[in-house]
């Protein structure tokens, strides 16, 4: 059968936390580092794609980068990677069915978190700063995203960091339901061009964003973890309580099966 029912998806997902809580640590940062890399490479893509579209035609805009930003989470599932928002998801239930302990969920989500961070802010300096691949009126589409995420307040930012990883982790979920590439590809396409489209905070998406405004000096590294708290929070809630947690107490899947 090639598609997994949603019992299947929980068992999967909880197998796959507990393997993410074993992993070395040198796998953790190698595909964390990618998996930020990857995030930011789709951001990239948006902001260079809907940059010189007109303000007149701002919805399509919209839209047209929202369609191409899944890039990264494409690439982080089908070609591996760690990714700090999905784990949120994965680690959480694998901890909801007593299959690993908090120590390890935090050790992962730490590492990656670092991991993320150092992809993010690679692709921010090296192909957004030196190569000048963000200047001129793309560098006034990036400065406006990240003035717009940074300003947001405490609540504002935790709530919508709350909605866009509910919608990341749907996404991640029902990419597992389908066992084909493709099938896979559109599954998580969805849900991830929602968050965009919507204007959701991304934790790992702003690794990338706001160091690119700190990069050029408009913006300082208070304004990055003033946002960074209240968005890691969020999107914690996001996907460990409101996909993790509410599909662990619903299905009830067999952990033991699972490991």
């Amino acid at each position: 059968m090639s598609v997994n029912t949603p019992q299947e998806i929980a068992e999967l997902v909880i197998q796959s936390g507990i393997r993410k809580s074993r992993m070395p640590l040198s796998a953790l940062l190698i595909l964390g580092f990618l998996s930020g890399a990857f995030i930011s490479l789709g951001f990239l893509l948006d902001i260079r794609i809907t940059a010189l579209i007109p303000a007149d035609w701002e919805t399509l805009s919209t839209v047209l980068g929202a369609t191409v930003f899944p890039l990264g989470l494409i690439l982080t599932v089908l070609a591996g990677g760690e990714l700090l928002t999905g784990n949120m998801m994965y680690l959480s239930m694998a901890l909801f069915s007593r299959q690993i302990g908090v120590m390890a969920l935090l050790r992962n989500w730490f590492w990656v978190t670092v991991a993320n961070f150092a992809g993010a802010f690679f692709v921010a300096y090296a192909f957004g700063h030196f190569l000048g691949l963000v200047e001129g009126p793309i560098l006034h589409k990036t400065l406006a995203i990240a003035h717009a995420k940074a300003g947001a307040d405490f609540m504002h930012a935790f709530v919508s960091a709350i909605g866009c990883n509910w919608l990341v982790c749907l996404g991640i979920w029902l990419g597992l339901s389908s066992q084909q590439v493709g099938g896979k590809i559109i599954a998580m396409w969805f849900p991830v061009m929602a968050f965009v489209a919507i204007g959701f905070q991304h934790v790992v998406a702003n690794m990338f964003v706001i160091p690119m405004a700190i990069l050029v000096g408009d913006m300082g590294w208070i304004d990055y973890f003033s946002n960074f708290v209240p968005v890691f929070l969020g999107n914690v809630i996001g996907g460990s309580v409101f996909v993790g947690l509410a599909y662990y107490l619903s299905l009830q899947p067999n952990a033991k099966k699972a490991a």
